[in-house]
């Protein structure tokens, strides 16, 4: 099976709705038509096989035609950030060798990209998502089938670059199917669900649960732009969905919402993206008597590793981010890649059918991240005497002080559960005399006030004197990518 091929798993109900977007519903049957006819018009504009093709729209329908349409045809799509500027966008296409771009009117309006500058890019094709493209499409002629293995690549997913230059993970037919067969395998889900997708869709975690899977059950996708907090928390407490994933900042959102309506048919929240702070999976699941479920995972996995259980009878560990997926292996190494013992902090190392094959056109760092043929995440973490994994921090986000490691995350944790703090974020910086200190950023509550003695004083109470920071910046909110991860490169410019 290819990825393309995931409508076509449930032909025997072409007229069930696919997605849902803007009150108009696509059927399975319509959803096939469409995919095909986007594969025509791009083999009829000249695009090979093996051909990339980047694609910068937001959450629609056609996104999913002209991700699925482009593969279908032989090509390796590269979904973009919208968030990017146009120089960050001239780096991927330029790595990645796009000669196609697919791109939403008022994307290419805001970056402004001209014939001469497409030219300059290496781009052939410049293809808007507009009326005039979907006419084109329904009048391509049947394009010729193109031969492909499941190992192939299909798609070439770009790291977030918060330790430098982004890198396109490869990944293949095979390493989405093995994902989504896994989250299958423990859930319940099937064709009656309805899946909300709000996370963006050129991220692996909207596009693998949000995508993939209901395509792959047969469910319903009502298609949203972007987090709305109020049009969420309506439609999830008016319309029929069954499932949400989200990332910690929008259960954080819709947890401090005054409306406390009830949820009209949802059954499995899923957080992801981020670490998911234990005051806000507390706060949500007091607010809505629903468990809210942390998993885990990385786009060089495609990208789900690790998730608590799903059956409502399971142990589900608050702060952990679960047991690995069937098919999944997970350890916890040292540096010298030594596997260490049950409680001990070491790197979180992933195996298994969902793991890239390496970084395009990068030897050296494929080889560093896929050594002994373990994916190493960079994640320090733990794991329990139930198997259950825990994740402590970043390894490159360590703060050695002294001679004594200190986790951000831990301290973080603590700084959230002050009545006055929003949200917060701890870096190591400069010090002349010890090489490096503690400094946290912190958002505070609407109408709150606090400052620096009073926080020092509070966690004086939870940390011991060397993890306290030493340094505080009170701003109005943290920098983060779009599922939620704290920039901390950008706060560690500051200084």
């Amino acid at each position: 099976m290819f990825i393309w091929q995931l409508p076509q798993r449930h032909q025997h109900s072409q007229t069930k709705r696919a997605l849902i977007y803007h009150g108009q519903q696509i059927s399975y049957g319509e959803l096939v038509n469409w995919i095909e006819a986007y594969a025509n018009m791009f083999q009829a504009a000249g695009l090979q096989p093996g051909e990339r093709v980047a694609i910068c729209a937001p959450n629609c329908p056609e996104f999913i035609y002209s991700y699925l349409g482009a593969v279908q045809a032989g090509a390796i799509t590269v979904p973009l950030n919208l968030l990017l500027t146009r120089e960050e966008i001239a780096y991927i296409i330029g790595d990645a060798g796009c000669n196609t771009l697919v791109i939403h009117p008022a994307i290419l309006e805001r970056l402004k990209i001209e014939p001469a500058q497409a030219a300059a890019l290496g781009l052939k094709n410049i293809v808007v998502l507009d009326e005039a493209t979907a006419v084109r499409a329904k009048a391509a002629p049947p394009a010729t089938k193109v031969t492909q293995s499941p190992d192939d690549i299909c798609t070439l997913l770009y790291t977030s670059g918060t330790t430098g230059k982004p890198k396109g993970a490869m990944i293949s037919h095979n390493n989405f199917l093995a994902n989504v067969r896994a989250m299958d395998e423990i859930s319940d889900l099937g064709p009656e669900d309805n899946f909300l997708c709000v996370l963006p869709m050129f991220h692996s975690f909207a596009w693998s649960t949000s995508v993939l899977l209901p395509l792959y059950l047969g469910s319903a996708i009502t298609i949203k732009e972007s987090f709305q907090p109020k049009d969420t928390l309506r439609t999830l407490t008016e319309e029929d969905i069954t499932v949400f994933c989200g990332v910690p900042s929008m259960y954080a959102v819709l947890m401090r919402l005054a409306d406390k309506g009830q949820f009209k048919a949802l059954r499995l929240a899923i957080s992801g993206g981020a670490p998911l702070a234990a005051e806000i999976q507390r706060g949500f699941e007091a607010k809505y008597n629903f468990p809210l479920v942390e998993g885990y995972g990385l786009s060089e996995a495609s990208p789900v590793v690790c998730l608590n259980p799903l059956e409502p009878d399971a142990v589900r560990k608050p702060g952990s981010i679960g047991l690995p997926l069937p098919g999944v292996a997970v350890k916890i190494v040292d540096d010298n890649n030594q596997e260490l013992p049950v409680g001990e902090i070491g790197e979180l190392v992933v195996r298994g059918a969902n793991v890239m094959s390496g970084y395009y056109n990068k030897p050296e760092e494929t080889a560093a991240a896929l050594q002994g043929g373990w994916l190493h995440t960079g994640d320090l973490a733990r794991q329990d005497e139930d198997g259950y994994f825990y994740i402590v921090d970043r390894k490159k986000d360590i703060i050695i002080l002294g001679g004594f490691n200190v986790y951000p995350r831990e301290v973080e944790e603590v700084l959230l559960t002050h009545p006055a703090v929003l949200d917060a974020a701890v870096v190591g910086v400069g010090d002349p005399l010890k090489g490096e200190t503690v400094k946290a950023f912190v958002v505070l509550k609407e109408g709150a006030t606090c400052d620096r003695k009073k926080l020092q004083e509070f966690l004086k109470e939870h940390l011991a004197v060397y993890k306290i920071p030493r340094l505080y910046e009170f701003v109005s909110e943290l920098p983060k990518s779009p599922t939620g991860k704290v920039l901390k490169k950008l706060l560690k410019n500051k200084e």
